[in-house]
């Protein structure tokens, strides 16, 4: 009944017949691997071999990075830093370093303002040159981080550029008339609508032509919108520019750095205090906003065509702009090349 049993139920195990095969004596295959050491290390060398076989199925491993040479000693590369450095390239390289006093600033104003500030010299020129202090704007890109793409490597892919909300300048406030205060003061009232006939008010044809001043008890006001073509009050023209002392015969300043500010106007006036204390210079704080800045770049830093600013480009000389040169000029010229060519027509002043 137990051999039936086990020949019908594959899981019942003859215990007879598996001592018969494990038997070492009576079982001519597996008495090898009992009496005869060279079959296990026959053995080893077939797993070997099989994992040979799978290194065979990946190629040959790839090439090893290249051991770092040494730094060129070539004094006109720019690795050589541990090579000797003459005077003339320390005089040309370090000893010439731009100065923060040597700097232009230009007020641009909405055109529904300019009968405040005029624009052919006078107020606009002493606005300009009265500016004591200013700031080169900065801007960050934005990032988004990215983990394990590769393994242990954290990534970040730039997605935006980000500009600084806004520019601080530092007037000088003159006695005459207080020019930076009054004209800022009046931005901002433009920018409110105050002082001008309330829309809402009511009660008949009389009093539409009041006015809405701010000491009125119920005095309401609706702001203007910034790019309205006729009252908008964001304004194009605001520009910083870094030269240097190094100017041409003609006025022109080639070695310039012009920052051009799109859609600005006051959003701050700081407070200035005065006491009976030691007299000091009075000075006002201005903060301007802005979309976005343009930095206009020479053939050297530029893809195409070199960038010019919209505004005046020397906006604190009264000098006319020196005439350009004629094709005639330029046939008759031979060593002039392309470079030289751009740089007399566009001049970053």
């Amino acid at each position: 009944m137990a051999a039936n049993a086990s020949s019908q139920d594959p899981a019942v195990i003859d215990v007879d017949k598996f001592l018969k095969d494990t038997d070492p004596p009576s079982n001519s295959d597996t008495s090898p691997y009992w009496n005869d050491r060279g079959m296990v290390e026959k053995a080893k060398k077939n797993n070997a071999k099989k994992v040979q076989d799978q290194f065979d199925k990946l190629g040959p491993p790839p090439p090893l990075p290249p051991i770092p040479s040494e730094p060129s000693l070539n004094p006109n590369t720019a690795s050589s830093v541990t090579g000797k450095k003459s005077m003339s390239q320390i005089k040309k390289n370090l000893l010439r370093p731009a100065l923060t006093s040597h700097y232009g600033v230009t007020i641009g104003v909405p055109e529904a303002l300019r009968k405040f500030l005029p624009n052919a010299g006078g107020d606009q020129e002493k606005l300009n040159l009265s500016c004591s202090e200013a700031v080169l704007p900065g801007s960050n890109l934005a990032t988004m981080q990215i983990n394990n793409n590769f393994t242990g490597v954290t990534e970040r892919h730039a997605y935006r550029r980000v500009f600084d909300d806004r520019v601080n300048f530092t007037f000088y406030v003159n006695a005459e008339n207080y020019l930076p205060i009054r004209f800022f003061e009046a931005w901002k009232s433009y920018i409110m609508n105050e002082d001008t006939a309330n829309p809402f008010l009511t009660g008949g044809p009389a009093s539409l032509d009041s006015l809405s001043s701010p000491k009125d008890k119920n005095y309401s006001y609706r702001v203007r919108y910034p790019d309205d073509p006729e009252s908008g009050y964001t304004a194009t023209g605001l520009t910083i520019t870094k030269f240097e002392r190094d100017i041409d015969p003609s006025g022109r300043r080639p070695n310039s750095l012009t920052y051009e500010f799109i859609k600005s106007y006051p959003i701050s006036v700081s407070s200035m205090p005065v006491s009976y204390d030691t007299s000091g210079l009075l000075k006002c704080i201005v903060s301007m906003t802005y979309l976005r800045y343009v930095v206009a770049q020479t053939d050297q830093f530029s893809k195409g065509k070199p960038q010019k600013p919209t505004s005046s480009e020397n906006p604190n000389s009264t000098a006319p702009p020196p005439p350009e040169s004629s094709a005639s000029d330029k046939k008759a010229d031979k060593t002039l090349g392309a470079s030289d060519l751009i740089g007399t027509l566009f001049d970053f002043a």
